[in-house]
């Protein structure tokens, strides 16, 4: 069994996979040594292990993960990953960007995929066919366009996404949520009819925090899936594994 940690700046998710299938993952506030060990008590089989993490995290927890775990992998730029990854710089390129392109080759093979990663901020990646993560674009995210126009105004007021905007605002609040909510879904419709126009085939996938948002309201057929950077993560320590 595999045992998966996404370190994100807010929040962990941890999850364990039985070889490519997820048995389960939860979301984590903070992370001890104490709760892993109490899955190697329940799991005999669990030998493997990867973090993902965008921050820096204890010393202490690093050291226990490196001797409790058969094969421990730290993500960076230097780990061997079972897609080509043609960015420029790739120790600037996140892991979570990374680890969804993997993701994106598990769950479609052989295919071109757009992937959307909707969170605070908004990624666009592309994954082609022949297993090659081409690279993608970041845009600010949902809430953090709503932050933006409250700090950087002196009188616009700071406002949550709904689910009920109008197309066109009629007053200051709507305006905003019409502006930023509408903008956003011009944005990301704009982004896969051009890149339909440019790859066969092309496959959708969207996950994050706000990929919610984007179900049934896009034209296009779009697979919402909030596990892939999980998945990616998984399938990268399967691929290290198999070559120890």
């Amino acid at each position: 069994m595999n045992l998966v940690i996404d370190i994100g700046n807010s929040r962990i998710k941890l999850a364990l996979f039985s070889e490519r299938d997820l048995m389960f993952n939860v979301p984590l506030d903070e992370l001890k040594p104490e709760h892993i060990q109490v899955l190697l008590n329940e799991h005999d089989d669990l030998k493997n292990a990867i973090v993902s993490s965008v921050r820096e995290y204890p010393e202490e927890l690093r050291s226990f993960l490196e001797n409790s775990f058969e094969n421990f992998i730290e993500l960076n730029a230097n780990t061997p990953v079972p897609i080509t990854n043609c960015y420029e710089t790739p120790e600037t390129l996140g892991k979570d960007r990374l680890a969804a392109a993997v993701g994106a080759i598990e769950l479609f093979p052989g295919k071109n995929v757009l992937v959307i990663d909707a969170g605070t901020a908004i990624t666009y990646e592309i994954v082609t066919a022949e297993n090659e993560y081409l690279g993608g674009n970041i845009s600010p995210g949902l809430a953090t366009r709503f932050k933006a126009l409250h700090q950087f105004t002196g009188k616009l007021p700071l406002l949550q996404p709904t689910d009920d905007f109008p197309v066109l605002g009629t007053n200051t609040q709507s305006a905003i949520q019409a502006g930023v909510q509408v903008g956003l879904l011009f944005e990301v419709q704009q982004y896969i009819d051009y890149f339909n126009t440019i790859y066969e085939n092309l496959e959708i996938i969207i996950t994050g925090g706000d990929a919610k948002f984007f179900d049934k309201k896009l034209k296009n057929s779009i697979f919402v899936h909030f596990n892939l950077t999980l998945i990616g993560l998984n399938r990268i320590l399967e691929y290290n594994v198999k070559k120890t």
